[in-house]
């Protein structure tokens, strides 16, 4: 499981996402009979929010995240050498991407946030699109329905009932709205930051599995200057106090 959320405010977008892998292991005993399935931590070094640079767009992922025993990581990467095309943009990437994992997953349970900007007669506009594979479907999340009218907000995925139990109404709890349309970037960012994070630390105080956790990925896409992370995790080697 995973925890991603995408922050769309009027000056960018944020993306942020966990680095927890978990797996269910099923194993058998040496006479064949079928043992409990155990969920587990596999790494905490799982990236989930990618910059397809060349198109300038962002996609988050959750939902299954090793498809043919391969991480969602590395099809992406083949997806962005094999498929793209420069002239490609957030409005074109969605649809090359849901064909890409429904050719060889047509039924899988993974789901993704695309987002970026397109520039059209000297303006650039927001888009926002969920994917679903195995349910073949895109969705543009930013604006209502049948029209173009850009909203502000956040939508997220994955292990959401915490953050969904902080922020949404409920009939009987009315909660303080948040005010997206007034956000400035340096707010989407911490936002995104204490969703992740606050999920992730609730999770730990829960009896439950842990299933969202390790560093918080953040990346920002903005009209007027190139994407960039705010943070993300590096690859490291040995820490030097380490003795053999």
């Amino acid at each position: 499981m995973s925890f991603v959320i995408t922050v769309y405010v009027p000056t960018g977008i944020v993306m942020a996402s966990d680095s927890r892998q978990s797996i269910t292991v099923e194993g058998k005993t040496p006479d064949g009979k079928t043992l409990s399935k155990v969920e587990t931590i596999s790494s905490d070094f799982v990236y989930k929010t990618f910059l397809l640079a060349r198109q300038k767009v962002g996609i988050n992922t959750f939902g299954d995240s090793l498809l043919g025993k391969i991480t969602v990581e590395s099809h992406i990467k083949r997806f962005a050498e094999e498929v793209l095309d420069d002239d490609d943009d957030v409005t074109t990437v969605p649809n090359k991407l849901l064909d890409f994992f429904r050719r060889d997953f047509p039924q899988a349970d993974t789901a993704f946030h695309v987002a970026g900007f397109k520039r059209t007669d000297r303006k650039s506009t927001p888009f926002v699109f969920f994917c679903h594979v195995g349910k073949e479907r895109i969705q543009r999340q930013n604006v209502p329905p049948d029209t173009d009218k850009v909203l502000y907000g956040a939508t997220w995925g994955g292990q959401a009932d915490i953050i969904a139990s902080l922020l949404q109404p409920a009939p009987s709890q009315p909660k303080p709205p948040v005010i997206w349309d007034a956000m400035t970037i340096q707010d989407a960012i911490d936002f995104a930051i204490y969703a992740v994070r606050t999920t992730i630390d609730t999770m730990r105080f829960q009896a439950r599995p842990k299933n969202v956790g390790g560093p918080v990925d953040v990346l920002l896409l903005a009209p007027d200057e190139p994407a960039r992370w705010i943070q993300r995790k590096e690859y490291r080697g040995e820490s030097s106090w380490v003795r053999s």
